[in-house]
């Protein structure tokens, strides 16, 4: 008999390892348009297979689907799998739906917590019970609210050898102590290209928790040689940074400052009235709010006479920016996040400041990165991640580097130091290049 032929287009299929990590190989168990839409023939096919990605097809062209870490078997009882997630593609990159503590009902058809039933009551149709559920999407981008399923498909996950992995990094580094402190000595020795500029000022920008704050704790570890945790931060609903805060760094050999300041906000929120206040975005770049200032969600910034008077120095004012986002979470960014960032996006752009993306948590993301930091530019996902982050700020892929700030560490690691020293030097090179335009003015 010939072997049943996949549905799922080779792009799409690319895209879907690199969910997975990368290296991992997709079998056919499953199509339901030959087996049958009923339970019987899912588990008959499915159960005891191991790792497993269902995909299912509709006619408004969605290609969307869960994995399962876990065997199906048809036990009738439920299933934690701390690995499970949802997908869905539809011209262009996948969006992921990260699952905590997924529950995974064995007894029936292909189902996600009794609450997302593929094939349902075997049938054709995909069926969502509306409940409170754990996972943070909707309908809507999942699957576009249509439940007709044209095909169902399930693919065994098989993990292949890592030879491959590291082939072909696509962005080159040095992982060797010698490299760091050539990094160090280039950031120390750093001049700003404008004799009145003492110090660069590098504004951070991003949503609650991305990590902005901790990456200056990061920065100013490696400075120190050991882990330190002056800002405050972390994991909160709202965001722990209320004030806007300039945190110079200091070389821990001599206590002498760096040629550049890490200015921190509040973290932007997708509601409105709550998290930086947009209109507080133009005051901050052109140095008019203080180090302390607390920032008002519903009221932005007002100078007094006096002050608004006299305009700032380029000293006081902002010479790059970096949005900070969390690579977990950019396929979950809400349209009203992306509003807020275009607009921030676009006063920077009228005011020529160069702009760039720290992707952080990428070892959260990517199980190869985890296991070892160097195989983050070997990843097929974290660079389908930077791409996406890439898009969806419109900010070019070259200026998107991925990062894991000290978060839970206790030591300095050398391939995470390589990793922050490259993000400031590159946040260097592009405020001289602010300031080169701003001194043939």
């Amino acid at each position: 008999m010939a072997p049943i032929a996949s549905d799922l287009p080779e792009e799409q299929r690319k895209q879907l390892c690199g969910l997975l990590g990368g290296n991992v190989e997709l079998t056919l168990l499953y199509k339901a348009s030959v087996h049958g839409y009923d339970a019987s023939a899912f588990h008959q096919r499915c159960d005891r297979q191991g790792p497993t990605l269902l995909v299912a097809y509709n006619r408004s062209g969605y290609i969307f689907g869960g994995y399962a870490s876990v065997d199906y078997a048809q036990s009738g009882r439920e299933i934690t799998d701390e690995k499970a997630f949802l997908f869905s593609i539809r011209d262009g990159t996948p969006i992921q739906f990260n699952i905590c503590n997924a529950r995974l009902d064995d007894a029936g058809g292909p189902n996600f917590d009794q609450k997302l039933y593929f094939c349902h009551n075997n049938q054709p149709v995909v069926y969502y019970k509306r409940e409170k559920f754990y996972v943070q999407f909707n309908t809507e981008k999942l699957y576009g609210n249509d439940t007709e399923l044209t095909e169902c498909e399930v693919y065994k996950v098989n993990q292949t050898l890592q030879v491959s992995f590291k082939e072909k990094p696509w962005r080159d580094i040095l992982w060797t102590p010698k490299r760091r402190e050539e990094l160090m000595v280039l950031i120390r020795n750093h001049k700003p290209l404008i004799s009145s500029v003492s110090r660069v000022r590098i504004l951070m920008i991003g949503p609650v928790g991305a990590g902005k704050s901790s990456f200056f704790n990061s920065i100013n570890s490696v400075f120190m040689g050991h882990v330190t945790n002056k800002a405050m931060s972390g994991s909160a609903g709202t965001s722990l940074t209320t004030q806007f805060r300039t945190y110079p760094v200091k070389d821990g050999r001599e206590r002498k400052p760096l040629p550049f300041v890490l200015c921190d906000t509040m973290g932007l929120e997708e509601q409105s009235g709550a998290g930086l206040n947009i209109d507080d975005i133009s005051s901050i770049l052109q140095g008019l709010i203080p180090d302390r200032y607390k920032f008002n969600p519903k009221a932005p910034f007002q100078p007094d006479e006096k002050k608004a008077s006299r305009p700032a120095s380029l000293q006081e004012k902002i010479h790059c920016v970096v949005y900070v986002i969390d690579a977990t979470k950019i396929s979950l960014m809400s349209d009203q996040l992306e509003e807020k960032l275009r607009s921030v996006r676009s006063q920077l752009n009228s005011l020529a400041i160069p702009q760039m993306v720290l992707m952080t948590k990428v070892d959260e993301t990517c199980p190869h990165v985890q296991n070892d930091l160097e195989n983050i530019y070997a990843s097929s996902y974290i660079k389908m991640k930077v791409q996406e982050v890439s898009s969806r700020l419109g900010v070019p892929v070259s200026c998107v580097l991925p990062v894991k700030n000290y978060s839970q560490d206790l030591e300095l690691e050398l391939k995470c130091d390589i990793l922050l020293l490259n993000a400031i030097q590159q946040m260097l090179r592009f405020a001289d290049d602010y300031l080169d335009d701003v001194d043939t003015i």
